[in-house]
């Protein structure tokens, strides 16, 4: 009991004595003096991230003081950044309030397939400039998977949804900006009863003609609305993507290097990040639950049982995890920063290196612009469905019991909280 107590003790983080805190305060500054030097500044939202990095966790820039009402015994408990981009930090404690919240609050009680798409570099890099194009382009896709789902189950999409929570990964595992989708999708569709209530029809899992179908289907209905929209041009023989080129800043270059993996900064710049290959090339492929089509890939071969909570909660952690781990960075006898890769590539690659200056730069191209919500809700799961109060255990959406009984407490009160300014609250004593 003794030595369960003590590892349950608070530790307090300290960031400063991490290898990539000590990385960002040592080359930031160059990384920033390099860049005025050729007449480029980084936009104010990256720079904040940055700056606010370099505060996340150290005392002198803030912090509470934690009393235990027991012993008295007190803490200092220091302000964290809370920022998106590549905090490792602020990230896991993210992760790990949004499985909590997606395993007990919206998907408990389902059995979950994991969807996962992954783009062509070239729409990769168009969506990291114009993240107002990810809502249509992930309209698109939930469309397609949720029409195949339902069909599947025997309805039509106005006799029955699906749902799904989508999370928008901006990251690869060799740091590199890749902008992929990682959707939980219900296994099966939900239908309103005549009688009241409502029936989930579970589906079998999709097999390697569903996937073929589908990530064609998605492929061209993309193509199809960014030629639209103006974003590709055809000619007599060829598509190519029409970028609109800001020069005002630098991001637009580094996340073009960081999207195919070329060096951004230095006397390298415009060369291929270099890599170890310490394991053989290996051809082994997935073919049930995979297809690729024109750099669309799709996959679909994770799945958690509704009795599973804790497999599904693993899965959430996964796609919720930060764009950086502390634990596979590490530095060279040369001075070279060394990241080791999650899963190893096919051509056997296991690791892959930078200087200081340049991973710097693919820190900052990974970082998101303000307001762009990178988890989404589609389907039963959407805040505007109708079902959504029926078949999440959290029982929050519209025509919620748990709305209408929140209300009718508010209403036999003397006075409601919300909306009132601190002066215009009673003083109780």
């Amino acid at each position: 009991m003794l030595a369960q107590q003590q590892s349950e003790k608070y530790k307090r983080h300290r960031p400063e004595t991490t290898l990539l805190y000590q990385l960002v305060e040592r080359y930031y500054p160059d990384f920033i003096a390099n860049l005025a030097e050729q007449g480029k500044y980084l936009p104010k939202y990256v720079e904040r991230e940055f700056d606010e990095f370099l505060r996340c966790g150290r005392l002198e820039h803030g912090f509470l003081r934690v009393v235990c009402g027991d012993c008295k015994h007190e803490k200092l408990v220091a302000f964290s950044c809370k920022r998106r981009g590549f905090c490792p930090s602020c990230g896991a404690r993210r992760m790990a309030e949004s499985a909590a919240l997606l395993v007990d609050d919206v998907l408990r009680g389902y059995p979950i397939r994991q969807w996962v798409l992954s783009l062509p570099i070239p729409l990769r890099l168009l969506l990291a400039r114009n993240p107002s194009e990810l809502s249509k382009v992930m309209q698109i896709i939930h469309r397609a998977i949720s029409t195949h789902i339902v069909n599947k189950a025997g309805f039509t999409t106005k006799q029955a949804k699906t749902g799904a929570v989508t999370i928008i990964q901006r990251f690869g595992s060799a740091l590199n900006l890749n902008i992929h989708f990682h959707m939980l999708y219900l296994e099966g569709a939900i239908s309103e009863n005549p009688w009241g209530g409502t029936t989930f029809t579970r589906i079998k899992a999709p097999s390697h003609s569903d996937m073929v179908e589908l990530v064609h289907t998605i492929s061209q209905r993309i193509a199809r609305y960014l030629e639209k929209a103006g974003f590709v041009e055809r000619d007599m023989e060829n598509s190519f993507l029409n970028l609109p080129i800001d020069d005002e800043d630098s991001l637009l270059h580094l996340q073009g290097a960081s999207v195919s993996y070329r060096i951004a900064m230095g006397p390298q710049q415009g060369q291929k990040v270099f890599t170890l290959q310490t394991l053989p090339a290996s051809n082994d492929g997935e073919y049930g639950q995979l297809a690729n089509t024109s750099g669309f890939s799709l996959h679909a071969g994770v799945f958690a049982n509704a009795y599973e909570p804790e497999k599904l909660e693993r899965l959430c952690r996964y796609i919720s995890r930060p764009a950086i781990s502390e634990q596979r960075l590490s530095m060279t006898a040369h001075g070279k920063i060394r990241y080791e890769l999650k899963t190893p590539y096919r051509d056997g690659t296991t690791h892959i290196f930078f200087n200081p200056i340049d991973f710097i730069g693919k820190l900052a191209a990974l970082i998101p612009p303000p307001r762009l919500n990178l988890t989404r809700f589609f389907g039963v799961f959407a805040p505007n469905s109708n079902l959504r109060a029926q078949v999440t255990a959290s029982q929050r959406g519209k025509n919620s019991p748990r709305l209408v009984n929140e209300e009718n407490e508010q209403s036999n009160k003397h006075y409601h909280a919300r909306g009132m300014t601190w002066a215009q609250r009673p003083v109780t004593g």
